[in-house]
């Protein structure tokens, strides 16, 4: 766009210069009175004319009373033969000043040249104007080879781990990077070889990215930011070319962090796909494997890698030598969720009553970026609702937002369909309140949310890190709550239980496939996925099991599901007396919360 503004100025000033020139011209033959000759020749007999001013054909002419006229003559003839000719008196002409001029060339050019010479520069012009554009494009096509890594900003982005909460397992990995790039030689000189590549491992939103920019921010070295889609172009050797002018930017710059994010765009298995756009993937990994073999220990030069798929990563990736590290960021428990709320609610002004501890407990399973989120949804409802602060209830709905989805208040059920919902969610609770495996209930609501007509909030007594036999057993007769309070309330059941048929279909399929939990098919795992990418789609799941073990396995799955119907519905049927008083509550408020909610059931 600035060189199309600046090639336009030029032409307009072309323009305006050219306007000119005319606009001189017009204005000079306008003022100027043109005579012929046989005037001139009658204002000399009667003793009009002061001088005459002779330039090549044209007669420059001034009276007496100091009138400016002009005439032409013909071109091979003197002004005396012409005077003669028409036999004007040789006193008449003596009493004239005559002078001789040079040859005027602005005329000759203005009206013979200039019209065929202003096409021609135009056409000139956009020729000229042609080939910058051409010349534009040979340039982009010249760099089009080169990365496009971001060089960052160290005043600008400076980033430190005190600006990162929780995850100290990794921090402590990664601080030991810093010192590799800030004192290398006393690593040297033990004879340690420096690590060329940190693979960071973790869950969307984990904080992979930050850690790599805190980790830049402590050793204040240049820090190269590029996503690993970057590289892949559909021309063959153009993401090669990138990796390798990515690396040698980062050689000028050494010590420096060259920081790949989502590697897993080029770095997948090679040989495990279909069509000519992996190759090109695999010469850009071929490259970076080549290029990280390259480094020597002089060369401080670190390549941080992130990625939430490390299973479809190629092993020659993997192996020590290009990615010597592989830091696992977890998601945050609740001392680092609290730890990363109080950081997220710098510049926000909570009220008195908000509890960040709370608020943490609340929140099992979200990860840095959700948490953020959280506080960010409940700074925009305060400021909606003209809130000087904000409440701690604000906090707490916005997470249910963030979960959930907004409240659809334009989502109205009908008494049967709002009767039906307070049942299927009461169903979830008191299944849950009853079986000892399953998380307590923390919030009951049939108040519309995103794709959910009601919901349930069941939140974990404390972190697990993993789950039993019980816990997968109880969470199944949870799930199917909802579904067996319709089955006995209504004797048919809705389309509101779809959700967690899939669920529970899905956690049976693991327990019989994954964990090896089933007593029938032993401690073992069914079907290997193997990744083919055909239009972005995974099209293959070899089984390493016979079509025998299959219906064995099939009828373990609904064997589990069975069971867990059969626990929900006596639970409920045992208990009708505490489903009525919830339901009549939820039909009142819509809304149960803990404490009311264990008075209700106790």
């Amino acid at each position: 766009m600035k060189n199309i503004f600046k090639n336009f100025a030029i032409f307009f000033l072309i323009f305006v210069i050219i306007a000119g020139i005319f606009s001189f011209y017009d204005s000079r033959t306008n003022d100027t009175e043109e005579v012929s000759i046989v005037k001139l020749i009658q204002e000399i007999n009667d003793e009009q004319v002061k001088s005459i001013t002779v330039a090549g054909n044209e007669l420059e002419i001034l009276l007496k009373d100091d009138t400016e006229q002009i005439s032409k003559k013909e071109v091979n003839e003197s002004l005396s033969e012409v005077l003669k000719n028409y036999e004007v008196p040789a006193a008449k002409i003596a009493a004239i000043d005559v002078t001789v001029g040079d040859e005027p060339n602005s005329g000759f050019f203005i009206t013979t040249i200039l019209p065929f010479l202003i096409p021609i520069l135009i056409i000139i012009a956009i020729i000229w104007f042609m080939m910058r554009q051409v010349q534009g494009v040979n340039t982009r096509a010249m760099t089009f080879g080169q990365s496009g890594a971001k060089l960052a900003n160290e005043q600008k982005d400076k980033v430190s781990f005190k600006d990162v909460a929780g995850a100290q397992e990794a921090k402590e990995d990664l601080k030991e990077i810093v010192e590799f790039l800030k004192q290398p030689q006393k690593f040297i000189a033990m004879g340690a070889k420096i690590p060329k590549g940190v693979l960071l491992l973790g869950a969307p939103g984990t904080g992979k990215t930050l850690l790599a920019r805190a980790t830049s921010g402590e050793a204040r070295v240049p820090f190269f930011h590029i996503s690993g889609s970057e590289f892949v172009e559909m021309f063959v050797g153009v993401g090669a070319s990138r990796v390798r002018d990515l690396f040698k930017k980062a050689k000028k710059a050494s010590p420096s962090i060259v920081f790949i994010d989502e590697i897993d765009a080029v770095g997948r298995q090679r040989g495990a796909g279909l069509g000519g756009s992996h190759d090109e993937r695999e010469q850009t990994l071929n490259q970076i494997l080549v290029e990280m073999d390259g480094f020597d220990n002089k060369t401080n030069i670190i390549v941080i890698a992130a990625t939430n798929r490390p299973d479809v990563l190629d092993p020659a990736l993997l192996r020590p030598g290009r990615f010597d590290r592989q830091v696992v960021i977890d998601l945050p428990d609740i001392k680092d969720r609290e730890a990363i709320l109080r950081i997220h609610a710098k510049g926000k002004p909570f009220a008195e009553d908000v509890d960040l501890k709370l608020v943490a407990q609340r929140t099992p399973g979200f990860s840095g970026a959700d948490l953020a989120n959280v506080l960010n949804e409940s700074a925009i409802m305060a400021a909606k609702d003209n809130q000087k602060n904000i409440p701690s209830q604000t906090v707490l709905d916005a997470i249910e937002r963030v979960l959930l989805g907004r409240e659809r208040k334009s989502y109205i059920l009908s008494t049967k369909e709002k009767e039906i919902t307070a049942y299927h969610e009461a169903g979830h609770a008191l299944v849950a309140n009853q079986l000892p495996h399953a998380d307590p209930v923390h919030k009951v609501s049939i108040i519309s949310r995103g794709r959910a007509a009601g919901y349930t909030i069941n939140l974990p007594k404390e972190e697990k890190k993993m789950q039993s036999y019980s816990d997968f057993i109880d969470s199944m007769a949870v799930l199917l709550g909802g579904y067996a309070a319709e089955e006995i309330f209504f004797n048919e059941v809705t389309t509101g239980a779809s959700n967690d048929l899939k669920k529970v279909t899905n956690m049976a399929r693991q327990i019989v496939t994954q964990f090896g939990m089933d007593k029938k098919l032993g401690p073992r795992t069914f079907g290997q996925k193997e990744e083919m990418i055909f239009l972005g789609k995974e099209i293959h799941e070899r089984r390493d099991y016979s079509e025998k073990t299959a219906e064995v396995i099939d009828e373990e799955i609904s064997k589990y599901i069975t069971e867990a119907q059969k626990t929900a519905k006596k639970i409920i049927s045992e208990n009708k007396d505490k489903m009525d008083k919830l339901v009549k509550t939820l039909m009142d408020k819509e809304t149960i919360e803990k404490t009311e909610f264990e008075k209700l059931v106790a």
